[in-house]
């Protein structure tokens, strides 16, 4: 076995039992995770962006609001992170116009914050939350390794041959039935299935797992960039890693927050909205 192949499988199995476990633990041990990869999405983000380089004051705005989101995540302050990157994102926006600085900032305050708050949100501290992050485990997963293997044996017309000249429709409709599969299957691990909400809400999330991959892929094709960074020992950065998680994540926060927006029951964890019985 290659070195670099042996590497790249023993840090995917010791990244994926750590962030199993600390999903099986919940409460601060997840939290903790949520605010580490938002902060190192963030040192990807101004990295690969070159923000550290052409705007100084900028980049520090940018750090001190990722790093004030992820700190309240983190202690438990989950009512006050939203609004908190909200006022961080107008004002990125602000200042990017005034001082016609780089737009890439206040996408990174929001990319970096918002996954820090999705992933909290959906995983929180219940047993629906749990099975939450689970079922959105299976389906970026399977969507990201069943394309893979379906778009090679199959082939046929590229999905974004100017952003990833490796992606066929072919994988990316076989990445989505994959998807519902399997996200069926584990929340039938937990609950009983009624109707197509659960199939339906795995092909959307599959489909915006499928985006972010693509999202990522071109930010790197813009600027140059072959990995987000080489944090993860034979893996690239950790971009690398999450682009299809946070954009599953993304959506399903959102779709769980409207659901409580319109019900008026906006203290309800996003794992109940999303999976509950």
């Amino acid at each position: 076995m290659q070195t670099e192949l042996r590497l790249r499988i023993i840090s995917g199995i010791v990244l994926a039992i750590a962030v199993l476990a600390a999903t099986w633990f919940g409460g601060f041990a997840f939290r903790v995770l949520a605010a580490g990869i938002g902060v190192l999405i963030y040192y990807e983000w101004s990295t690969i962006t070159r923000l550290a380089d052409s705007d100084f004051r900028g980049n520090a705005f940018g750090w001190l609001a990722v790093a004030l989101v992820a700190a309240l995540v983190l202690f438990d302050f989950d009512e006050l992170a939203l609004p908190a990157l909200l006022a961080a994102t107008v004002i990125g926006i602000a200042y990017a116009l005034v001082a016609r600085s780089s737009r890439w900032l206040p996408g990174g305050i929001v990319y970096s914050g918002l996954t820090v708050i999705s992933l909290a949100a959906i995983r929180g501290d219940t047993a629906h939350g749990f099975a939450a992050m689970l079922f959105i485990f299976a389906v970026v997963w399977a969507t990201d390794i069943l394309a893979y293997f379906i778009g090679r044996a199959i082939g046929g017309p590229k999905l974004a041959p100017s952003i990833s000249p490796g992606k066929t429709w072919s994988g990316a409709i076989g990445g989505a039935v994959s998807a519902v599969v399997a996200g069926t299957l584990v929340h039938m691990a937990f609950f009983s299935l009624n109707g197509l909400w659960v199939p339906a809400i795995a092909l959307v999330l599959s489909i915006f797992s499928q985006i972010g991959d693509l999202f990522e892929s071109f930010i790197k094709r813009r600027f140059g960039v072959k990995d987000s960074s080489r944090l993860i020992p034979g893996h690239g950065g950790v971009m690398d890693r999450v682009d299809g998680l946070v954009f599953a994540c993304f959506a399903a926060f959102l779709i769980a927050l409207g659901d409580a927006i319109m019900k008026g029951t906006v203290n309800t964890p996003a794992g109940v909205f999303l999976f509950g019985p």
